[in-house]
């Protein structure tokens, strides 16, 4: 990201008139998606920009979990870990097409954790959840003669949390927004903040065409992630002490390794944790490594040291060696954690933390935070932004659902699809009850065969698909289509991957980097 100051040598510049949106939002992210939808359900003209794609960076290379981080636990984290509990059932009623339950064993490795410390671990996790918790408490089991577990684990726990498609929940919570009437500009950044009277100017630019705009706004929220402290540098903002520090955590994937819908969370000798996770129905996701990251954010990959790390922590607990030559895929996001003296990677606080200035305009700052926590988060934001913001509506969002998400259980609406479209493949309709919810309806249009889809591009992906992504979610490029709004790049061979790529570059273009 490059962002000047622009005007500092003239002072603040005036604009005269009012603002043409009263909140700009620097970051696609999810905490600047869930700010943005949030704030424009209020009736605030609001604007989001991101010089990327929608989750384009952190908030596609999550571990894919809405949890309360038990882990934290340890370190005494308690408010941190009931709030992300009590909102792992509210995300779970909004987003229920790309949310859902998930049942977690965990083996018990001597040693590095008593056994008696883990069951009362796991007995504060469920109290902390609250009275709404709907998920089937933890227990202790007999692991002995579980399948892919090598034969001297026998003893163990399970307990709930719940799997999320990160990438999808950005991008339904820009939908939310949009449908509240904000404008949303993906693949453009924000160049340039200089004050004016009654707010802030932003040069805005597509990292697509070069296209400039300006914008003014009465407040600007800097919810850039990884690039947070670029933006408050330049801008000359106070940062009240606060900084990120820059955390890479990456995952590999693998062929799928046992049979069963539940994941593992293993107990490493060092004490992290490492999830097992099915992943895309014939994959499994192993994650995540916890190293400082100290080159550009934008441009991360896992290591050769990462890989052996993850693999000798599964290999420790399956009996089937797994191998490098076995990974299918890897990825590798940049968490902006906020610094702490003397902390390892693995002891920084998930938490968040905001910092309002209101001068020389009014400007607010998001550090930290976990996908889990980010509508409480926007909440968060919302009431510090009231002091600008005077008449604005009150806290709504808890009692929505995101786009898609009204029906009433994935199954029913899988029989609906089934019998409204025999003529789709199976799979093909089960992803999109996982991945569009009702949308699909949207999504269908007016096809009635599957000549109407148009081109076939592999693994179930067809133009028509491919066209409402353009359209309605933003996607410009192959990879916003292959690994963000869908994963069907996982299941894609080479040659269908390359030949769709060809395909997206000369496509008609949706809407640009602007709202749909």
């Amino acid at each position: 990201m490059v962002l000047h100051a622009a005007g500092d040598s003239q002072g603040p510049a005036q604009h005269p008139g009012e603002p043409g949106f009263d909140l700009l939002v620097i970051g696609g992210g999810i905490n600047g998606a869930g700010i943005a939808a949030d704030a424009a359900g209020r009736g605030l003209r609001v604007l989001l920009c991101d010089k990327g794609d929608l989750a384009g960076g952190t908030s596609s290379a999550s571990t894919k979990l809405i949890h309360g981080g038990l882990r934290y636990l340890e370190y005494f984290e308690f408010r941190l870990v009931r709030e992300a509990l009590m909102e792992r059932e509210v995300l779970l009623g909004m987003a229920p097409h790309v949310i859902w339950p998930l049942r977690f064993r965990l083996p018990h490795r001597p040693g590095v954790r008593p056994r008696w410390m883990v069951r009362v671990g796991l007995g504060l996790y469920d109290l902390l959840g609250g009275r709404r918790n709907t998920l089937p408490a933890s227990r202790a089991i007999n692991m002995k003669g579980d399948g892919p577990l090598r034969e001297e684990w026998n003893h163990g726990f399970e307990y709930s949390d719940c799997w999320v498609d990160d990438a999808r929940l950005v991008v339904l919570n820009a939908m939310m927004a949009r449908e509240h009437g904000a404008d949303i500009r993906n693949r453009v950044a924000c160049t340039g903040l200089r004050q004016m009277e009654r707010g802030w100017v932003a040069s805005l630019q597509s990292t697509v065409d070069g296209r400039t705009d300006e914008v003014t706004a009465r407040a600007v929220v800097n919810a850039a992630g990884p690039w947070v402290d670029q933006i408050t540098d330049a801008v000359g903002s106070p940062a009240d002490g606060r900084g990120v520090r820059l955390v890479r955590g990456s995952h590999i994937v693998v062929r799928r390794l046992y049979a069963g819908e539940h994941a593992y969370l293993f107990q490493h000798a060092d004490r992290r944790v490492i999830f097992v996770i099915p992943y895309e129905e014939d994959f499994t996701l192993i994650g995540t490594t916890e190293v400082d990251c100290t080159g550009d954010p934008g441009d991360v990959h896992i290591s050769g040291q990462e890989v052996d790390y993850l693999l000798e922590a599964v290999n420790s607990h399956f009996r089937v060696p797994v191998t490098a030559d076995q990974l299918c895929h890897s990825f590798s996001g940049v968490r902006p954690l906020m610094e702490e003296e003397n902390a390892s990677a693995t002891r920084l606080s998930r938490d968040y933390h905001l910092t309002f200035t209101r001068e020389p305009a009014p400007l607010l700052t998001v550090y930290g935070g976990k996908i889990t926590t980010y509508r409480r988060l926007a909440e968060a934001a919302m009431s510090r932004l009231s002091e600008v913001f005077v008449q604005m509506g009150d806290d709504w969002t808890a009692d929505t659902t995101l786009p898609g998400g009204d029906f009433d259980s994935p199954s029913g609406l899988l029989t609906r699809y089934r019998s409204l479209w025999p003529w789709l493949p199976d799979a093909v309709l089960r992803r999109w009850v996982r991945s569009y919810g009702t949308c699909a309806l949207d999504l269908i249009g007016e096809a009635t065969a599957i000549e109407d889809m148009g081109r076939d591009f592999g693994a179930g992906l067809y133009e028509r698909e491919v066209r409402y992504l353009q359209t309605r979610e933003w996607a410009l490029r192959a990879e916003d289509v292959l690994w963000r709004r869908t994963k069907v790049g996982l299941h894609m061979t080479a040659d269908e991957a390359s030949a769709f790529r060809t395909w997206m570059d000369g496509a008609e273009p949706g809407p640009g980097g602007h709202d749909a």
